[in-house]
């Protein structure tokens, strides 16, 4: 059986919201369809508005560019079959928070553009070097993200364990796997955090 394709997804969604205009709409959730949405496409540009994009539990393999979504500060793809970050630079101005956790990506490449990425939930991925945390380094306001469930963390006889390795190289995050970091990292970051908040 063939894929729900988004144009369908999203005039199923607009019928679930009283015939919601999808360009009008902040936020629009296509999650867990059935038959699942296998491909993102370009009839994902209609939702310009659109500041949180839900795309979960389906069978998406590959990101592509959104640039009509001029809007978006989060964008979640848990959850389903993606191998590789790619497509954000043209939503890179906003995009806020990338939920991508339960896929099957194996490096952190693709984020570089992202300049005011504050959370990254990339939770039971395939990311087996603590190196890969490096490239995160270029994300100036990233202060939360999700890693457990990836092989990086076998081994470890506790989460708590990943701390010290992952503020190694990323000294600015103040919230690691759901837990809020204390000490001096946490109350520095603070004080970073009241200059740009929204």
């Amino acid at each position: 059986m063939p894929g729900t394709n988004c144009q369908r997804a999203i005039q199923m969604w607009s019928e679930k919201n009283e015939n919601a205009n999808p360009e009008e709409a902040e936020v629009v959730k296509l999650l867990c369809l059935s038959p699942p949405i296998e491909k993102m496409d370009g009839s994902l540009n209609q939702l310009v508005n659109v500041k949180h994009l839900s795309l979960s539990t389906n069978c998406i393999d590959k990101m592509i560019p959104l640039p009509a979504l001029k809007n978006i500060e989060i964008l979640s793809l848990g959850r389903n079959i993606i191998k590789k970050i790619t497509g954000l630079e043209e939503i890179a101005g906003t995009l806020r928070e990338l939920w991508i956790s339960y896929n099957a990506i194996s490096t952190l490449d693709g984020l570089n553009a992202c300049a005011k990425l504050t959370t990254l939930f990339i939770s039971n991925n395939k990311i087996k070097d603590w190196t890969e945390l490096i490239k995160l380094q270029v994300n100036p306001e990233l202060v939360n993200i999700l890693l457990t469930g990836n092989p990086m963390y076998e081994g470890l006889a506790s989460r708590k364990q990943a701390q010290p390795k992952v503020l190694e190289h990323l000294p600015r995050i103040s919230t690691l796997d759901g837990e809020l970091l204390t000490g001096e990292v946490g109350e520095e970051q603070e004080e970073e955090g009241g200059e740009g908040g929204a």
